[in-house]
C-alpha cells in the first residue's frame, strides 16, 4: 500500500488516541474500517487521499453492499470516512471531504424472535431449587410480565415496586420514567424473593436484586442467569433479556391488536420501532383501519345501500 496512504491514516489514528482521548477498541474499530478503504482506493489505483472522489466513494458503497455488509455497517465505514477526511482538512492534505453527502443503504428490518406462549409457561412454572433461583425466576417473571429491558430491571430498587397495586415505576431510555402493570405471577414471584433477598442484600443496598455477594446484579450476571435457566429447564432455544421483551410485545399485540398500548408500555418515542415487534399481518391492520378511520368505515346501511341500488339497475 503507498505511503500516501498509509502514512495519513496512522497520524489519525494517533490523532485519535493522543487527542481526542478514544479507547483502543474504538481506535482499532476505525483503523479496521479505514485500511480496508485504503486497500480498496489502493486496488482502484489512486495514490493519495485527495485523489478520491464522492463518486469513488459511491462505488466503495457498492462494493460492500455486494460484499454483503448490512447497512448499518456501511453507514458505520461512511462515518469513519467522514471523520477521516475532517482530519485531513484540518492537516491540508485534502481539499474537500468526498464523504459528506453519502448515505448508507436502508437495511431491512427483521422481526425479532420471539419464545412460544406454551413453552414460556413451561419455563416460568419450574420450580426454583434454591434462594438465588427464586431470584432469578422473580426476574424473568418481572421482565416478561412488564416488558423490562435489561437495564430497567437491574436499575430496580425496592421503593420502584408497588405489590399492593401492582406498579413498578421504571426509568427508561433518556431518563423518562413510565408506570407498569405488574402480572399476578409477577407478584407472587416477588413476594417469594423478598424474604430471600433479605438474607442476602448488604446493608444499606437498595437494589431489587442483589447477586450472592450482597451488591446489584450486574447486567452480565442476569445474562447468565437467564441462560442458563433456558439451559437447565431444556428451552428449545437461547434465552436472553431481550427475548422475553420481544416475547412479551407480540404476544401483548396478538392478544390486543392495540399497537398504541403497547408502545406505551414498551417506552418507544415512536411508533415505528413498536411495530418492529408485531407479527400482525396486513389483514389484521387492514380490519382495524376499516372499522376506526371516519373515511374508511363500511357499515351495514351503506352496504345495504348499495346492494339495493345494485339490484335496482
Amino acid at each position: 500500500m503507498p505511503d500516501d496512504l498509509c502514512g495519513p491514516l496512522t497520524d489519525f489514528i494517533r490523532h485519535l488516541a493522543s487527542e481526542k482521548r478514544h479507547s483502543p477498541r474504538t481506535c482499532d474499530s476505525y483503523q479496521r474500517d479505514l485500511l480496508r478503504l485504503a486497500r480498496w482506493v489502493a486496488v482502484s489505483g489512486l495514490p493519495a487521499w485527495q485523489r478520491v472522489t464522492n463518486h469513488d466513494l459511491r462505488r466503495y458503497v457498492a462494493t460492500l453492499s455486494r460484499e454483503g455488509l448490512s447497512g448499518r455497517s456501511i453507514a458505520r465505514h461512511l462515518s469513519a470516512t467522514r471523520r477521516f477526511y475532517q482530519f485531513l482538512l484540518r492537516e491540508k492534505l485534502a481539499s474537500d471531504n468526498p464523504a459528506l453527502d453519502i448515505r448508507a443503504p436502508k437495511s431491512g428490518r427483521h422481526l425479532p424472535r420471539v419464545a412460544d406462549v406454551d413453552q414460556l409457561s413451561h419455563l416460568l412454572d419450574s420450580q426454583p431449587d434454591d434462594p438465588l433461583e427464586v431470584r432469578d425466576l422473580c426476574m424473568f417473571e418481572l421482565m416478561y410480565s412488564s416488558g423490562l429491558r435489561l437495564a430497567e430491571l437491574a436499575s430496580l430498587d425496592l421503593d420502584t415496586v408497588d405489590l399492593r397495586s401492582g406498579e413498578v415505576r421504571v426509568l427508561g431510555k433518556g431518563g423518562k420514567e413510565r408506570l407498569l402493570p405488574v402480572g399476578k405471577k409477577a407478584v407472587e414471584a416477588i413476594q417469594a424473593w423478598l424474604p430471600q433477598r433479605t438474607g442476602l442484600a448488604s446493608e444499606g443496598e437498595s437494589a431489587l436484586f442483589v447477586s450472592q455477594r450482597g451488591e446489584r446484579l450486574s447486567h452480565r450476571s442476569v445474562q447468565a442467569r437467564l441462560s442458563r435457566w433456558g439451559i437447565t429447564r431444556g428451552a428449545d432455544q437461547k434465552l436472553h433479556p431481550h427475548l422475553l421483551r420481544h416475547s412479551f410485545a407480540s404476544h401483548m399485540l396478538e392478544s390486543s391488536g392495540d399497537l398504541r398500548a403497547v408502545q406505551e408500555l414498551l417506552g418507544h418515542a415512536d411508533i415505528a420501532t413498536t411495530q418492529v415487534y408485531t407479527h400482525l399481518d396486513f389483514q389484521h391492520l387492514a380490519r382495524v383501519y376499516d372499522q376506526s378511520h371516519p373515511r374508511a368505515r363500511r357499515d351495514k346501511y351503506h352496504g345495504r345501500n348499495k346492494d339495493e341500488n345494485s339490484s335496482g339497475q
